[in-house]
């Protein structure tokens, strides 16, 4: 077989990024040659014995080794699924991951039986992954979603308009509550940064790549649900509650967190498909 063939192509890379310790290296081989050829993944089964161009082969290599310098793959071609949605991302925003999707999921489940409008406060959207797809879910849903960043907040707007949920959903800039003074909503949802600041140093090299902002929680990683829980029941109607995810072994220190401020009748730990408590929930008193 030629070696300019797809299936030639993806050995050739796939050997190199395994060579480099890289654990998802034939996954990351075929989603980088699916996006140099514009096409799915399955597609480069079915023609394997299709051959590339010089130019795709050297836009390809290209891309592998960024890979092999352990650039995020997400960052590589531009887009991230999420809740069966194909996100815009860039190295301005977090990478939204499969765990997150058990907090947009939770966060559904418990409004779907509202027929009323329902109000959503995003706390650090970053790419609006969360409140973008709970809208996409909900149609009688509305949100506000706040972040730090004014960067993130342009990737935010873009997807809304992709997802065409832009007359729903307002972005406003600022530090967490800040910009919605007065305002009050059904539910409170955020993915803060929980990473502790001492173990900074030692990530992975690919999430080491991502907004430092989005990650660090302080020296406990708990630093913006303290925040987070102390200001969210301002917020809040009376029925509502608040959804955070959490880091992994985190979910006690935050439930305590939650029952020490007082401003919440009961609280539920939602599950990963690991098993791992990701997601706090606080109901209002």
């Amino acid at each position: 077989m030629k070696e300019n063939t797809i299936s030639k192509q993806l050995t050739k890379a796939t050997a190199k990024l395994e060579a480099a310790g890289i654990d998802t290296a034939r996954l990351d081989a075929e989603v980088l040659l699916a996006y140099v050829l514009n096409s799915r993944r399955l597609a480069l089964y079915v023609h394997v014995a299709k051959e590339l161009t010089l130019g795709q082969i050297k836009r390809y290599e290209n891309l592998i080794q960024r890979r092999l310098e352990r650039i995020p793959v997400a960052y590589l071609v531009g887009h991230k699924e999420f809740m069966g949605l194909n996100f815009a991302i860039t190295p301005d925003v977090l990478i939204p991951r499969p765990d997150t999707e058990v907090l947009a999921q939770g966060v559904i489940e418990h409004l779907q039986e509202y027929s009323r409008e329902i109000k959503i406060a995003d706390i650090g959207t970053g790419s609006g992954a969360i409140c973008i797809s709970i809208l996409k879910f909900l149609d009688n849903a509305t949100a506000d979603a706040v972040d730090v960043s004014a960067r993130a907040l342009d990737i935010a707007r873009f997807n809304a308009e992709k997802f065409n949920v832009t007359d729903r959903i307002n972005f406003y800039e600022g530090d967490l509550f800040e910009p919605l003074a007065g305002k009050k909503f059904d539910v409170v949802i955020s993915n803060p940064p929980y990473i502790l600041s001492g173990d900074m140093e030692n990530l992975q090299p690919e999430v080491a790549g991502e907004p430092h902002i989005a990650l660090d929680g302080g020296a406990d990683g708990l630093n913006f649900y303290r925040e987070i829980i102390d200001a969210a029941p301002d917020f809040l109607n009376d029925d509502g509650f608040l959804a955070v995810e959490v880091g992994e072994n985190q979910a006690d220190a935050v439930v305590k967190l939650i029952k020490d401020g007082g401003a919440f009748s009961y609280t539920q730990v939602w599950k990963d498909l690991a098993n791992i408590d990701r997601v706090v929930a606080a109901w209002k008193k």
